[in-house]
């Protein structure tokens, strides 16, 4: 029995003809030229379908004969030169979160997989490098201010403790004084600022 194969240099010319099966996608209005080979790197893939199913060959080209996707083709790149020969590069203008989300669209799970742990690495990284101080503020008030003053705290202020201190020093008023424990979590991208509604209510003691 014959086969209608013919071996080139270990090959036979069917599959040399696969491999060399030219597409050309128009992703957002950029056209790519690559192979079906490329293309379904990841057979599960949206861009490996598009090779295979006859509904969407026929419903997505355009004039040229190109498949038409609508996404963002700056962001295509990365994905393609990853199916073409498995390493992802992006270009120091595009974010990673965008790469993330054509991967995503286009199914290519490894991909998706590899994004995800970068990310995480990433935001890992920024987590552990971040320098953290705690400042503390001491603040005096009398009874009937105590209650406004609390309220008014913000800017990422925080009341840690109230101390009653005692009638205050003015033969004129019985009223309590108060202490209070104030504290902010300072950080290299924060500046503490202070509560300038009762700016002038702070007395320290």
């Amino acid at each position: 029995m014959t086969s209608d194969a013919t071996v080139t240099n270990g090959h036979t010319k069917h599959e040399s003809s696969s491999k060399k099966e030219w597409i050309r996608l128009n992703v957002g209005g950029t056209t790519f030229l690559t192979t079906k080979q490329t293309l379904c790197k990841d057979p599960h893939s949206f861009l490996c379908r598009i090779c295979h199913d006859e509904q969407l060959i026929d419903s997505m080209r355009d004039s040229t004969g190109a498949f038409l996707i609508d996404r963002d083709p700056n962001y295509f790149s990365p994905v393609l030169n990853y199916l073409r020969h498995g390493k992802l590069i992006i270009d120091k203008n595009l974010l990673e979160e965008g790469v993330l989300a054509e991967a995503e669209f286009y199914q290519i799970s490894s991909l998706v997989r590899l994004l995800k742990i970068r990310l995480k690495e990433k935001d890992d990284s920024s987590q552990g490098n971040k320098r953290t101080q705690q400042v503390y503020r001491v603040l005096q008030s009398h009874e009937d201010e105590l209650t406004q003053m609390l309220s008014t705290l913000s800017d990422g202020w925080k009341c840690e403790q109230v101390i009653n201190i005692g009638s205050g020093y003015s033969y004129e008023c019985n009223q309590s004084e108060f202490l209070i424990l104030a504290s902010y979590q300072l950080d290299d991208s924060s500046s503490v600022q202070s509560p300038n509604k009762f700016i002038d209510k702070i007395q320290l003691p």
